[in-house]
């Protein structure tokens, strides 16, 4: 038995087309026959007032109409001839409202017939003066059609843009998601309070109406959210904070009525809000007068969340990365019951998150998964899914058939610092002092206590730096100490320093602007925020600058006087300058271990740490066994200049980049 195939069926568009032609076609016809047939006619002149006088005195009149109160028709007696062509009426218009006395004498002496008749308005001027309102009405008529014919309906500006999942959407579980267990033990309890409400509620427990994921930008919480959907088997709401709000005023809260509309009719139900930011912010913030669209749509999603009418059965979950802007209404017990923390992971989570990556990619056995966890401290999820990704497009340029620890290597100094810019040429004497910049850097992190472990050194050109010396912690820190910090500052300066020692006062050069910028926040740190300086003492001088917001800043009076403000300056001021006098009196008692290191770099232009401790001891490097790239691949003739590395805040325990 064969199936007949069937004829396509003409869509919702094609039919509406073929209507909107027929209408229009309908009303063009006459407008157009009666525009013709008015047109085509030559038995009608259009006469001044003043040839209508003259044509009356000539005795040519034979009578007139006057239609309405200025418009005069008539018959001619004998011929007229205008534009070279042959008329037996005409029309004209009193200079005046109506016929005067005057007028009508001059008629009556010429012998003219008089009539008059009320105006009336004929068919074809009354469709001309319609036919710009019937074609708006018809391309409403099309829009709205079309509308319907998309699924959309009319007017829905206020009905929500949620998302539902379904269980046709592709589930991720628990069991993609690493690094952050104590968020999943929350989160698993709210989805075992969806599933079995009742071993809960009989101890006296109510279900929590909302949970807030805060963390830093790539930490998963989105991606906690959607192992949420996966793992409850509820209906699961998705939505954005941005698509609360529209160009048409009260849609936002129009939105947020019909998103738990929608909730109280699946429940008990999930509603996730992506980025909850975007809409609740801190009321009151805003610079100037007038309606704020976000409040009002921020106050209905307060009063929907707890209100006079219940939503039992409807569970929020939110995420930002913004905690500070939130109002403090939304953040209440009540509304938000719970703040789970999705912070960066730490060894044991990187780990675990490296593992779900590599899971389905062709990994080599010289991979060392722990030292990779180990050598990416500070690191969120997301940066840990580049490196594998890196490490994989890596290796397939090379040509390889799995992927190498050597391409995890390259790839991990890739998103850490930029990719190396090989096609820049720089002068003999520039890559000299680059070399002993860096070298610099490198003595001071290996000799002054309190550093972390040197990791490697290079004058390879990567991003925006000439060069780049960094260190990476043994294991996570989670505090830092004095001796620390001035160790950071000693390294700091160590590049500009070994510029100095060698070259002269006069030769040093503006590569140190990074380091300047690094080590003067930490100073300033050192002394208003942690309270190191014994002039200063143990105060906070000034407001926390890590995260700042502008509606509060402006509004908001700093309670430093001059006196207090100059002492700071000049505290940081000696930090600093004891940290340089530090630096210069390392380089210059180990000059032949700076020499040995810009050699050494001139040389190989990349030296690890245990390349570093070899030069240390005074032995000789041993030969380096190239990379095996593909023959195929060529290097670009011109690399543009990389975006900043992201780079891991020095005081959060990552690598602390010196470029030059």
């Amino acid at each position: 038995m064969t199936n007949t195939p069937q004829p396509p069926k003409p869509n919702g568009f094609g039919r509406i087309s073929k209507t909107l032609a027929f209408w229009l076609l309908v009303l063009l016809v006459p407008v157009a026959f009666l525009q013709f047939s008015k047109s085509g006619t030559d038995s009608v002149a259009k006469l001044e007032y003043w040839q209508f006088a003259d044509e009356v005195r000539k005795d040519n009149v034979d009578k007139v109409t006057v239609v309405g109160s200025n418009e005069i028709r008539g018959e001619f007696r004998g011929a007229f001839a205008q534009d070279g062509r042959s008329a037996t009426k005409f029309v004209t218009r009193l200079p005046g409202a109506n016929i005067s006395d005057r007028e009508m004498d001059l008629l009556t002496q010429h012998g003219v017939k008089v009539n008059a008749e009320e105006a009336r308005t004929s068919f074809g001027t009354f469709l001309l003066a319609a036919l710009p309102w019937l074609l708006m009405i018809a391309f409403w008529f099309f829009i709205m059609r079309q509308m319907q014919a998309s699924g959309q309906k009319a007017f829905s500006f206020g009905k929500s843009k949620a998302k539902l999942l379904t269980g046709d959407t592709p589930k991720v579980t628990f069991a993609d998601v690493a690094g952050c267990d104590e968020a999943k033990y929350d989160l698993r309890e709210i989805i075992e309070f969806l599933k079995d409400p009742q071993k809960f509620t009989k101890l006296g427990g109510r279900l929590p109406k909302g949970a807030l994921l805060v963390g830093p930008p790539g930490t998963g919480k989105t991606l906690l959210a959607k192992a949420v959907a996966g793992e409850a088997g509820r209906p699961f709401f998705s939505m954005s904070g941005s698509d609360f709000v529209e160009m048409f005023v009260g849609v936002g809260a129009s939105r947020v009525r019909d998103l738990f509309e929608q909730g109280k009719a699946h429940a008990p139900c999930i509603i996730f809000i992506d980025e909850i930011d975007a809409v609740g912010r801190h009321r009151g913030a805003g610079l100037g007068g007038g309606h704020d669209e976000r409040e009002q749509t921020l106050n209905q999603l307060l009063v929907e969340m707890d209100g006079f009418e219940s939503n039992d059965g409807v569970i929020l979950i939110a995420a930002t990365n913004r905690p500070d802007v939130l109002d403090p209404a939304l953040l209440r017990p009540g509304r938000f019951d719970r703040q789970i923390v999705v912070d960066s992971p730490d060894y044991k989570g990187r780990e675990g998150i490296l593992r779900v990556h590599m899971r389905n990619k062709p990994i080599a056995e010289d991979v060392n998964i722990d030292a990779l966890a180990r050598s990416t401290p500070g690191m969120a999820g997301a940066d840990l899914a580049n490196l594998v990704n890196e490490a994989a497009l890596l290796a397939a340029r090379r040509n390889h058939d799995k992927i190498y620890m050597a391409d995890f290597e390259d790839a991990k100094d890739k998103v850490m610092l930029g990719a190396e810019r090989k096609s820049l040429v720089m002068k003999d004497e520039e890559r000299r002092l680059t070399a002993y910049h860096e070298g610099g850097h490198a003595v001071c992190a290996m000799l002054v206590k309190g550093n972390d472990p040197l990791h490697k050194v290079t004058i390879v050109p990567r991003g925006r730096t000439l060069g780049v010396a960094y260190t990476l912690p043994e294991d996570d820190r989670v505090s830092v100490t004095r001796e620390q910090l001035e160790a950071r500052l000693v390294m700091a300066y160590g590049g500009r320093a070994a510029e100095e020692l060698v070259f002269g006062h006069d030769k040093v050069t503006a590569g140190a602007a990074s380091d300047i910028q690094q080590a003067t926040g930490i100073a300033r740190r050192y002394v208003s925020q942690f309270g190191l300086s014994e002039k200063i003492g143990p105060i906070l001088v000034g407001e926390n600058e890590t995260e700042v917001f502008l509606g509060r800043e402006l509004t908001s009076r700093r309670n430093v006087s001059e006196r207090t403000a100059e002492l700071v300056d000049e505290e940081v001021k000696r930090v600093i300058q004891t940290a340089f006098d530090r630096a210069k009196q390392v380089l210059s008692e180990n000059r032949d271990l700076l020499d040995k290191i810009a050699a050494a770099l001139l040389e190989r232009e990349t030296l690890t740490r245990e390349d570093i401790e070899v030069l240390r001891r005074g032995e000789e490097l041993p030969p380096r066994a190239p990379i095996v790239t593909s023959p195929k691949v060529e290097a670009p003739s011109a690399t543009p200049a990389a975006a900043e590395p992201k780079r891991t805040p020095p005081l959060l325990g990552g690598p602390n980049p010196h470029p030059a």
